[in-house]
């Protein structure tokens, strides 16, 4: 997707914050996983991480300032963990965190905004292939599903101005490269269908309510921050249930 935006030649101030992302990135997560495992491996995972930072944030952020965010990133995948997974999505942490702190902008011109209509159509595609290789189709229908149903009633009780930007780009491409890219990070994210549902209700919910309270620029991955929170507070409760279970079953 930042290939393509990159590309098209509207976005040719990304190239240092992609640059700067991902470098920072892989640096820090390479050196972290050196010393926790012995020996060097190729930091996918960040390098991904600082690609969506990159392509979230505004380009006319300055390099460093995207740099920072990235590495605020990778240290909260590491700092912030279960005993298998990091609780946040890094990126959106990351993100809101430097919202506060430098006042960053976001553009979302990895989703393609930017470009002619038809080039949603590429999102949509690119997308469901990922969400389909990750399985996690329910928790992007759902979170879609309610997101736009809470954003169309609101448009009917109050002034429908103040939310017919949602339905159009760039923010309908936000959201849709919010779902199919953040929503359903692997580590952060329900594996079992009934608990997709639910996750993904709870982002929605979560993202509308965030967008009506204090219509911050941050509200859709403020939403996800939500959603893993519960996550993370349904697996912590799983694995003291087994551990419990394990006491009874092996006790005197």
């Amino acid at each position: 997707m930042a290939g393509l935006a990159l590309a098209s030649g509207t976005r040719w101030l990304g190239w240092p914050g992609v640059a700067s992302a991902i470098g920072t990135a892989a640096a820090i997560d390479a050196v972290i996983l050196r010393v926790k495992r012995g020996s060097w491996n190729l930091p996918s995972g960040a390098i991904l991480t600082g690609l969506i930072v990159a392509m979230v944030l505004a380009e006319q952020e300055p390099w460093y300032v995207v740099a920072a965010t990235s590495a605020l990133a990778i240290g909260s995948k590491h700092l912030l963990r279960t005993r298998s997974a990091n609780v946040f999505n890094p990126a959106a942490l990351a993100i809101v965190i430097t919202f506060y702190v430098f006042h960053t902008g976001q553009s979302w011109w990895g989703s393609l905004a930017e470009l002619p209509p038809g080039w949603i159509a590429v999102l949509v595609v690119c997308g469901v292939f990922v969400t389909d290789r990750v399985n996690r189709m329910p928790i992007v229908l759902v979170f879609l599903g309610v997101y736009f149903l809470l954003f169309a009633g609101a448009s009917f009780v109050g002034e429908p101005r103040t939310f017919v930007e949602i339905f159009r780009p760039p923010d309908l491409n936000a959201a849709l490269f919010f779902a199919f890219f953040i929503l359903t990070d692997p580590p952060t994210s329900s594996v079992r269908y009934p608990d997709q549902l639910v996750c993904g209700t709870i982002g929605a919910v979560a993202s509308f309510a965030i967008f009506e309270l204090t219509g911050a620029a941050h509200y859709l991955l403020s939403g996800v921050l939500v959603a893993n929170a519960w996550e993370g507070w349904r697996r912590a409760r799983g694995w003291k249930r087994q551990e419990t279970m394990g006491i009874v079953r092996n006790g005197p």
